[in-house]
């Protein structure tokens, strides 16, 4: 079987083969049994004239038969395997197992944690312990030795992380955990992409003193990942890399989608030949590509995958007026030349039509511009000044330059300081100073890092009148102490001053890289999508959202910590620090996962100074076939006992033939009954309902949850539908029982109102069958409440995109005959079926209700469901109610609300109650908005 995916367990039953011809033989010279007839005395008569004829060898289709069912007995007992797993261990003493987990691992975690199984189980055959490390850990987890039963459990603990492995110092670990005894063979299980640490890794452990290495990776690794990102002037342009070396692939679609995981857009990408990058554009409006919130490349499942985008890459509107009038001849001069092409690149200038302040900033406001640049602009005129005020309070950033006008204006509120009039100059034939240069900026300016030229020179400036505050407001200082640049907030927004020209006429500033990086600084922090506050004044940000291995988007695990910024270098993703945004909701700075400059090589068995086995993962389990070959050995036997009951003539006899045919049913289908009725035992169970169970089921009134597979998910829709039953007993006359779980395949789903459905996109997908019972539930009469339980992330929507949960619902959705949806109307029976209530909140709240939606419908068949009671067969939630009612037994609550709210909480467990009513109660209390009408019409 050599080339074959095909291993035996017992290989020496194979020289049974050997007598496959000394039975071809004996078959051969042995004839079947001639025929025996019942006394026929005419046939005989008519025979006396023939020759008696009797074989004198078994016939070769026989024979044949015969060997074949021969052969796999023989190969049966040998015990095959299809696809099997070369666990064959070399060495003694501790098998040193190393298991490569970083963020590309995730596309063939399941072949690696499989194949680290098996070894395992091979050490655990030659009685070795398992020294079992993962190059993505936080260094705290021990290493081992650990016996195979513990191994195994620390192998269950490993799964793919978003980080790159750290692999020197993991090797390192454990080889001192090895020991003198270099004997023992190491194992390394890789993710299939290099890195230079990997490679001081196993450069560490070819210099140890291992005697052998066995390596495993993937067969192929077709994997493209998004490296960076640059929303320019007209498009969004995304650079994506492959893995050099790796085959040519389909072609690819990325995604934009926004902060709800909506998709905005999509475009094509094909990589040819020997390309290992591209640029994919995405031409799309200015505001809407300041909607996309990340880009993801479909049907990628890690974290390379996905790549957030933070304010830094929002492009800001920016509009520009100028004070000094404008001189067409001589352009250098204007007030606005050197800012124009300082932000062209990164920002949309809005440049006035009316030559009027007032008429200029009603043009800009009515362009919602993220900042305003006034160069030189003194007196504003009153109603100007009140819409500026409203404009920044609501977040707009104001950005002034100074100059003549602007030094002789007087009682100009809109300023971050109080200005002394007149200039300050720094030169001149009249004054004792001489020009300034700028100091470092401090490590809580905005403008930290930026590098400061040399030959920067300011002669004149304006003054800040001295008041205690003015350190705080200070963002850049003259090398006197005397404030260059400051800033103020105002509402949520912000005011910031040069206290210089942005021209020359003042200093030489605006001929400099600082003046760019400064402006680009300042605008970066306006709230085109917030976060200026945030940006301007921390420089450790608590994480807020987290791309995992698979590259979906989820709130921060436990184990992630806040991001310290250090002025003039780039964070970088650790396992402390995943990939992600770090922030809050008014703002955050994305970290991610793979730079511009970083590149995607696929790696390869090493080379060392020992011998290094490489071998490939399966890409599928081992399968036994044993079990398949005995049953074709005992089908082989059972046409072996028709075809000689044939040959002696017993199927002459109808009832003979009728035997013989269950003689081969029986061989044939030897568990037959058990089989079919363990097939049928669903449909049996859910058919036929005995008297006691339906009885007892519709006896009292309880509450129910769809069984997920997930035990904690499981437990908080128990918990959860336990509390809204403890809270119906207290606030309603009714007296449910406790909640209890169904399965969709066999349990009888009609004795439940309303079922609960926590809907998990890693638990499997329900069997068509199971769809299929669900939709004759809600048609019947029954109500499901789906909840993707996903609000913080995106929340439900009918279109496409969205979270991995929403993906699921709307697959489970696609197999039923679901009526048209829409929000909880304000004027619905669920807003006042108990309580009054304007939102359904759970333990998250924004997220809508969705009911069926309002319509006429003339006969059954307009609708797809049941609408005499007029309750809606179906709600979808994203809310987690589930979470916001579960409690203990002793009343204690086991989540708190997002934010944590106890009002939130008691709104949550109202809709529950309404929800219940309007279920039990049906469209009652929609008549009630009409009674005026109807005391009316009754004449009373």
């Amino acid at each position: 079987m050599i080339g074959l995916p095909l291993a035996f367990g017992a290989p020496l039953v194979l020289a049974g083969l050997i007598a496959l011809p000394i039975i071809w033989w004996l078959l051969r010279l042995t004839p079947p049994k001639p025929n025996q007839e019942v006394f026929p005395p005419l046939k005989i008569l008519a025979r006396i004239l023939k020759k008696d004829e009797t074989p004198h060898k078994s016939p070769w289709w026989l024979t044949l038969l015969r060997l074949a069912l021969s052969a796999l007995v023989i190969l049966a007992l040998a015990e095959p395997v299809l696809n099997p797993q070369n666990t064959k261990l070399s060495g003694e003493g501790p098998l040193v197992l190393i298991i490569d987990n970083s963020w590309a691992s995730a596309p063939i975690a399941e072949n690696q944690k499989r194949t680290a199984l098996n070894l395992i189980n091979a050490a655990e055959a030659s009685s070795r312990p398992v020294i079992l490390a993962a190059l993505a850990s936080d260094g705290k987890v021990p290493l081992g030795p650990f016996d195979a039963a513990a191994a195994r459990e620390r192998l269950a603990a490993v799964k793919p992380e978003p980080v790159p492995g750290d692999a020197l110092e993991t090797a390192t670990l454990a080889i001192e955990l090895a020991g003198e005894n270099k004997a023992n063979e190491i194992i390394w299980l890789d993710s299939g992409l290099e890195s230079k640490d990997k490679d001081e890794a196993l450069e560490s452990i070819g210099e140890s003193g291992f005697k052998s290495l066995s390596w495993h990776g993937p067969d192929a690794l077709p994997l493209s990942a998004v490296t960076a990102a640059e929303n320019g002037a007209e498009t969004l342009k995304i650079t994506i890399q492959r893995a050099s070396g790796a085959a040519d692939t389909a072609p690819g679609q990325l995604l934009a989608l926004d902060e709800k995981g909506r998709q905005l857009a999509e475009t094509p990408f094909l990589f040819t030949g020997s390309e290992t990058s591209l640029e994919a554009e995405l031409k799309l409006p200015f505001e809407l590509r300041n909607d996309i919130a990340s880009v993801r490349i479909s049907g990628e499942r890690h974290a390379g995958a996905v790549r957030l985008l933070d304010d830094r890459m929002k492009r800001k509107r920016v509009a520009l007026l100028s004070g000094a009038p404008t001189d067409a001849a001589q352009p250098l001069l204007s007030p606005l030349y050197y800012i124009e092409r300082a932000i062209a690149p990164f920002a949309d200038i809005v440049q006035p039509r009316s030559s009027e302040i007032s008429g200029a900033v009603t043009e800009f406001l009515d362009a919602k511009p993220s900042v305003i640049i006034m160069a030189d602009v003194g007196s504003i005129p009153a109603p100007a000044e009140t819409a500026l005020k409203d404009w920044i309070n609501k977040g707009g950033m104001l950005v002034r330059f100074a100059g003549p006008r602007l030094a002789a204006a007087s009682d100009d509120k809109l300023l971050p300081v109080a200005l002394r009039r007149g200039e300050r100059a720094l030169d001149g034939t009249m004054s004792w100073t001489v020009p300034q240069s700028l100091l470092p900026f401090g490590e809580t300016s905005p403008f930290a890092g930026i590098d400061i030229a040399s030959d920067i020179a300011i002669t004149r400036q304006v003054l800040a009148l001295p008041e205690p505050s003015l350190s705080e407001r200070s963002w850049a200082d003259l090398a006197d102490g005397t404030p260059l640049v400051t800033a103020s907030e105002q509402g949520r927004g912000r005011i910031v001053l040069f206290h210089v020209t942005p021209n020359t006429s003042w200093s030489n500033l605006p001929l400099t890289g600082t003046f760019v990086e400064m402006l680009r600084r300042a605008i970066n922090l306006a709230q085109a999508a917030g976060g200026g506050a945030l940006l301007s004044g921390q420089t450790v940000l608590p994480p807020f959202r987290a791309v995992n291995a698979e590259g979906i988007i989820t709130p921060p695990a436990p184990t992630a910590q806040p991001l310290a910024l250090k002025a003039g270098a780039a964070p970088k993703v650790s396992f402390e620090n995943p990939p992600g945004l770090y922030g809050n909701a008014e703002g955050a700075i994305a970290l991610p996962l793979l730079g511009k400059d970083d590149r995607l090589v696929l790696s390869s068995a090493p080379k060392l100074p020992f011998p290094v086995t490489a071998q490939v993962y399966q890409s599928s389990a081992p399968q036994p076939l044993k079990g398949a070959m005995l049953l074709a050995a005992l089908a082989l036997l059972a046409l072996d006992c028709i075809a000689v009951l044939w040959m002696t003539g017993a199927f002459r006899s109808w009832r003979l033939g009728a035997a013989a045919a269950s003689l081969a049913l029986v061989l044939l289908l030897p568990n037959a009954d058990r089989a079919m009725a363990q097939q049928n035992a669903p449909a049996a169970r859910t058919q036929a309902v005995d008297d006691a169970t339906a009885i007892e089921a519709i006896s009292q009134t309880r509450l129910a949850f769809v069984k997920t597979g997930d035990s904690q998910i499981d437990k908080t829709s128990h918990d959860g539908l336990f509390g809204l039953t403890v809270f119906l007993r207290d606030k309603t006359a009714l007296e449910p029982g406790d909640p209890i779980g169904v399965d969709l395949e066999t349990d009888e789903l009609a004795f439940f109102p309303v079922i609960y459905w926590p809907v998990d996109a890693a638990s499997p997908m329900p069997s068509a069958n199971a769809i299929a019972r669900a939709d004759a539930y809600m048609r019947n009469g029954g109500t499901i409440l789906f909840d993707t339980r996903d609000q913080d992330i995106a929340g439900f929507e009918l279109s496409g995109g969205g979270s991995p949960a929403n993906e699921r619902l709307r697959a489970i959705l696609d197999g039923m005959n679901v009526p048209p949806l829409e929000p909880v109307p304000s004027d619905h029976v669920l807003t006042k079926s108990f309580y009054l209530l304007s939102d359904f909140p759970g333990r998250y709240k924004g997220g809508d209700l969705w009911v069926e939606a309002s319509a006429n419908a003339e006969t059954l068949t307009d609708r797809p469901v049941r609408t005499g009671d007029g309750v809606s067969p179906i709600l979808i939630t994203s809310n987690d109610f589930a979470s916001a009612w579960a409690m203990e037994e002793n009343g204690n609550f086991l989540f708190s609300t997002v934010p944590a709210d106890a009002l939130q909480r008691e709104h949550a467990f109202r809709t529950g109650i309404n929800i219940v009513m309007y279920m039990l109660t049906g469209n009652y209390k929609s008549d009630q908005v009409h009674i005026p009408a109807l005391l009316e019409r009754l004449g009373q």
